[in-house]
């Protein structure tokens, strides 16, 4: 089975009026961001999502000067410095052969947290990069220096094509391509039998995100997907003409469509695909058991990275919670961390903590956002896992994907 190139975040960093929003606008063929001479336009970050040639889907993030002045400078900045936490790849954007303290400061950032980039030199029609600065910076950071034009009259295709062929040189193949969510549970053919509850907590009118990028893996692999609620799994089991190669489930249905399933059919959730893919499944493996282990008085943090209304049905706020109490008999103190609020000063004052299934984040997001907790010994694991551990499946839930 073919692995596929995942969705690239790509942030575009540089000194206010290095033409960053120029070149934003420019890739995407719209204004989608503000252009301007004067200094410090761009405030809060700009995202456009978009397709690049022999890279796929991308989502430049045009964002502040980081040599912006001020108060109000520095919390654009600081801004700024949150999108490293986000993104897969960096284009530095410079003129003039002008490596400032600030370019160096960005671009030795990069090198240090593992972050591929490489410098479009703009405005290039006015003074090209020279050999001294092409050389310093592939000597000193390893990077790639390109000679760009972002004027609103330039070829569109051109432009395209060279950042598109610049961003596969220095990708990793890592990076460039992850594999499917649904890689090695099927084949081309099979039926995937996909089980989506609609309750209070569905967006009105769609499917949630893993929902709606299991469809699509399955398409893309070739597969038959049948979406059903959970009404309905029994009369397509008796009806089907032959069963599913795999049944994935919202991870809140575990214990009753668990009893439906035969165990010659593979089965696991949404939430669990999603460790697997863009978690940190082999610590979420080590740290679901830990729930067994906590007592009386533990603090158990429960992180969402999305945000949402809040109803009697939320899976992290009162479901989790509550099966949390009836499974461990004792009291707990459960906290909330909603969307991406900063962490705890103290990670270690925790027993466990339990991530959603971070559908809304990028991977390298989720991974910055466990790290404290693991480097601190803190056991980690998501919704789906917790639940599937607490209902008595969860040995089944993860048996198809180990």
């Amino acid at each position: 089975m073919k692995s596929e190139k995942h969705h690239l975040y790509v942030g575009v960093f540089g000194r206010r009026n290095a033409g960053k929003s120029s070149v934003v606008n420019l890739l995407a063929g719209q204004d989608v961001a503000i252009v301007s001479a004067m200094p410090g336009t761009t405030t809060d970050p700009v995202r456009k999502r978009m397709e690049l040639f022999g890279v796929g889907a991308v989502t430049l993030i045009d964002t502040a000067g980081v040599d912006d002045e001020g108060v109000l400078g520095q919390l654009r900045t600081a801004k700024s410095r949150q999108i490293v936490e986000e993104i897969d790849v960096a284009i530095v954007v410079m003129t003039d052969n002008r490596i400032s303290v600030f370019e160096e400061r960005l671009m030795a950032s990069f090198r240090e947290g593992g972050i591929p980039f490489f410098v479009l030199h703009n405005k290039a029609d006015r003074e090209k990069a020279t050999a001294e600065t092409r050389a310093l910076i592939m000597g000193k950071y390893a990077a790639p220096v390109i000679d760009f034009v972002a004027l609103p009259a330039a070829d569109r295709d051109v432009a395209v094509r060279t950042v598109g062929e610049a961003l596969q040189a220095v990708l990793p193949s890592s990076v460039a391509r992850r594999p499917s969510l649904l890689e090695g549970l099927m084949q081309a053919g099979d039926i995937v039998l996909l089980v989506t509850p609609i309750d209070s907590e569905a967006p009105e009118g769609r499917l949630i995100l893993p929902q709606v990028q299991t469809i699509r893996d399955v398409l893309d692999n070739h597969g038959v997907a049948v979406v059903v609620r959970e009404t309905e799994v029994a009369a397509f089991l008796q009806s089907a003409s032959k069963p599913p190669a795999l049944v994935v489930t919202d991870s809140q249905l575990f214990g009753s469509i668990e009893k439906m399933i035969p165990r010659s059919i593979p089965l696991t959730g949404f939430s669990i695909l999603l460790a697997r893919y863009k978690g940190d499944f082999e610590r979420y493996l080590k740290g679901t058991p830990a729930i067994s282990r906590l007592r009386t008085g533990d603090r158990v943090l429960i992180m969402e990275s999305c945000t949402h209304q809040n109803t009697c049905e939320d899976i992290g706020r009162v479901k989790i919670p509550t099966l949390l109490r009836k499974f461990i008999g004792h009291p707990l103190e459960i906290e909330i961390l909603p969307g991406l609020s900063p962490l705890p000063d103290e990670v270690s004052v925790y027993s466990l903590v339990i991530q959603c299934g971070a559908c809304m984040i990028t991977a390298r997001q989720l991974h910055n956002r466990l790290r404290p907790f693991i480097a601190a010994g803190v056991p980690v694991t998501n919704y789906g896992m917790a639940i599937a551990y607490m209902q008595g499946i969860y040995d089944r839930a993860v048996a198809c994907i180990l």
